[in-house]
């Protein structure tokens, strides 16, 4: 009697866990609704990519006013190395520079702050700029 059984239960589970594995186990999970679509993705994609751009041309061309190029020469910094060390800067830190550098263009257009002050600050930014991209 528990060999009729033992012979039973083999051939009753035999096809169970050849069905279990033969199905791939995401196949069903296709057919859910995923959480983001791939048009969210795609929108999502293109913003950050224009918002980057959009930084990285504030910000070359805040570096590249008379105002910054004298800044630079005048503390011996390369200006080219700046421009190409701020391609290899990270979306939050281009975007970190790029508010930075239109706070100190906007306060400069103000009055707020002087040649010394905007030398200053062209100084430590393409100091920073570089220190970032060399540790990487």
């Amino acid at each position: 009697m528990r060999s009729a059984l033992w012979q039973f239960a083999r051939i009753f589970t035999a096809p169970v866990l050849i069905t279990a594995f033969a199905v791939p186990q995401n196949a069903f999970a296709q057919d859910s609704q995923h959480v983001v679509s791939q048009a969210d993705l795609g929108k999502a994609a293109v913003t950050a990519s224009q918002s980057r751009q959009k930084n990285l041309n504030t910000l070359t061309n805040f570096l590249s006013s008379d105002q910054a190029q004298k800044a630079l020469l005048s503390a011996h910094v390369n200006p080219q190395q700046v421009k190409k060390a701020v391609a290899g800067l990270s979306d939050q830190e281009l975007a970190q520079f790029d508010f930075r550098a239109q706070k100190a263009k906007s306060d400069f257009a103000a009055g707020g702050i002087g040649d010394h002050d905007l030398l200053l600050i062209v100084v430590l930014l393409a100091a920073l700029i570089l220190v970032i991209v060399a540790v990487r």
